[in-house]
């Protein structure tokens, strides 16, 4: 029996804490609307965390038994502490995957693997979103129609200050007509990591069908391939070969 992927939905957690009408949308938090869909599935093993846990949810007991990470922040990007963030970091260079969520598109780890600002357009005015499969080969699609629709969503539109994209999964159109990169991934050391647009705390997006089946496509196709330091640049002074070299 394959051994399972091990998930950690990582949510800041502030938004159902303070707005009754979000906590109403998600009385478990955004984080535990997205794990109790992935439990449905005996291949993953799913816990949380949230900003507010000690050590900011990620310990390193945790972080170091993670396969897949699931991140979801917006207002308090600042507060995950830089230390945290190295660490996150070299764990996605050595293997584990990066899911980010809607406005993590914001967040240190972002924004530290894709070495730009990640900035882009907004308007929350509760507008449709159709969000437009182009790789309907990938992994992360399976089960994905042509396209699929969001009745409210917030806005993004271009330009978003991403590097090119590996792939390019999602184009999203609004009602509003601009269009934005939704689905994108990349491959940064040993990891891999996946952006996807949808999921503003507002709007009930994460008990979204279509929504959910992305995330969890997301999590098998990011698991780890293989674990391999990668921070090392150890010098061999002996080679494998017997060489004859000439002496000066």
């Amino acid at each position: 029996m394959a051994e399972k992927i091990r998930v950690t939905v990582w949510n800041e957690g502030r938004h159902e804490k303070e707005n009754k009408k979000i906590a109403e949308l998600y009385p478990q938090g955004i984080h535990g609307a997205i794990a109790a869909d992935l439990e449905k599935s005996a291949e993953l093993e799913v816990r949380t965390a949230t900003l507010d846990d000690p050590d900011q949810g990620l310990p390193d007991a945790v972080l170091q038994t993670t396969d897949v990470l699931i991140w979801w922040g917006h207002r308090a990007h600042r507060e995950v502490q830089d230390a945290l963030v190295e660490k996150i970091q070299l764990r996605i260079l050595s293997g584990m995957g990066l899911i980010v969520l809607h406005s993590g598109h914001y967040s240190k780890i972002f924004k530290r693997m894709m070495g730009t600002y990640c900035s882009l357009k907004w308007r929350d005015i509760g507008e449709k979103e159709r969000l437009w499969n182009l790789a309907p080969g990938h992994p992360v699609t399976a089960g994905i129609g042509d396209y699929f629709e969001i009745p409210k969503e917030e806005m993004y539109g271009e330009r978003f200050d991403i590097p090119e994209p590996d792939q390019l999964i999602f184009v999203s159109w609004f009602a509003g007509g601009e269009v934005f990169r939704s689905g994108c991934t990349w491959e940064r050391g040993q990891g891999r990591i996946f952006y996807f647009r949808p999921g503003h705390e507002s709007y009930p997006t994460y008990h979204d069908s279509n929504v959910l089946k992305v995330i969890g496509n997301a999590v098998r196709w990011a698991k780890p391939r293989v674990w391999m330091g990668t921070q090392d640049s150890p010098n061999v002074p002996k080679p494998l070969e017997n060489l004859a070299l000439s002496k000066k």
